[in-house]
């Protein structure tokens, strides 16, 4: 049986040593497993809830795959893990960090995988690098676009999103 290939969203951020090439480096690892079919500029963002840290580079991509989303969960935690990605503590610095936010509209809301991503529709610094990629992508549980979802975000609920490079 063949399996379809199916359009992942997926978030990356780093707020350690070499930001950028973190992001570049599990990007590229990303390339190995599937197709990177649209990639957001850099974005620059404040943390969020443990505010005493680096601030991070994030961006989205959309990537093409023939995986599950468990398996790309999996693979992402792989990437996570062979980058030196330490889990120390929750929401604090990380060397990468790799979010799946949607898998087409796969829904499910497990103890192993929750999809879409459950803060997706709160968080400006991951709804603003994937409003440029995907701005008309819905979400499969609250049918709002992504363009929708970042213009009702209130302009003071998080940190500053600034954008770096143009893709």
């Amino acid at each position: 049986m063949q399996i379809l290939a199916q359009t992942a969203y997926l978030s990356l951020g780093s707020n350690l040593a070499d930001r950028a090439a973190h992001v570049e480096q599990a990007i590229r690892r990303l390339e190995a497993i599937g197709k990177v079919t649209a990639r957001s500029s850099l974005y620059e963002t404040e943390p969020m809830e443990m505010k005493n840290q680096p601030w991070f580079l994030n961006c989205a991509i959309a990537f093409e795959t023939r995986m599950s989303p468990q398996q790309l969960l999996e693979a992402t935690l792989s990437i996570e893990q062979s980058m030196g990605r330490m889990r120390l503590a929750p929401k604090g610095p990380r060397i990468i960090d790799i979010d799946l936010l949607l898998f087409s509209d796969y829904v499910e809301n497990s103890t192993t995988l929750t999809v879409p991503h459950p803060a997706l529709h709160r968080r400006r610094f991951v709804l603003e690098p994937l409003a440029e990629i995907a701005p008309d992508v819905r979400h499969p549980v609250l049918k709002k676009t992504v363009r929708e979802m970042l213009e009702s975000l209130p302009l003071s609920d998080d940190g500053a999103v600034r954008k770096l490079t143009e893709i």
